[in-house]
């Protein structure tokens, strides 16, 4: 048996390092996907203390990613009878995860852009230069181009599992 705990340890930590990896990619910072990562393939809630050791992080630095990944609901605190820690715990839905994921990177990312394209598209409405006249066009496309994005992030990550699979499935299969 202590061989498979090591095995396992050892590929869990594997996995926490790539997950921090991908989670740049997705527009996540590195640590913070690694705590997500983490607790999400601890079969108990962690502290704050344990987020530290394992990941060899600060206190600040756990503690800031902790509560950040509360806030886009991937994570819940966890409070033990008896204990002052406060402990948390995954979120293990992965269509969960994604719909959450999906939420939040359509809230910091879309949204703003939607609202400066409006905007441009706003203060350049009646340009009568060339110049002015192609800045609006492109503001305008742009536009649409973001508010279908903004659509489908909507229309997708509020869809039931089976339902979305079934669309994926004719769309890419």
């Amino acid at each position: 048996m202590k061989g498979e705990a090591a095995k396992l340890n050892e590929t869990r930590d594997r996995f926490v390092a790539q997950w921090g990896v991908m989670g740049t990619q997705w527009g996540i910072n590195r640590t913070m996907a690694q705590i997500h990562a983490l607790l999400m393939t601890n079969p108990e809630p962690m502290s704050t203390d344990e987020v530290m050791e394992e990941l060899h992080i600060s206190r600040g630095n756990a503690h800031t990613n902790l509560k950040e990944l509360v806030n886009w609901g991937l994570l819940r605190i966890v409070t033990r009878k008896g204990e002052r820690k406060e402990y948390f715990e995954a979120e293990l839905d992965v269509w969960e995860i994604f719909r959450r994921i999906v939420k939040e990177r359509k809230r910091r990312e879309l949204d703003p852009a939607l609202d400066l394209l409006e905007d441009c598209m706003t203060e350049s409405k009646g340009m009568t230069t060339a110049g002015g006249r192609a800045f609006h066009e492109q503001m305008k496309s742009l536009e649409e181009f973001v508010h279908f994005a903004s659509k489908m992030s909507d229309r997708v990550g509020s869809m039931p599992h089976g339902k979305t699979m079934k669309l994926a499935l004719k769309l890419f299969g």
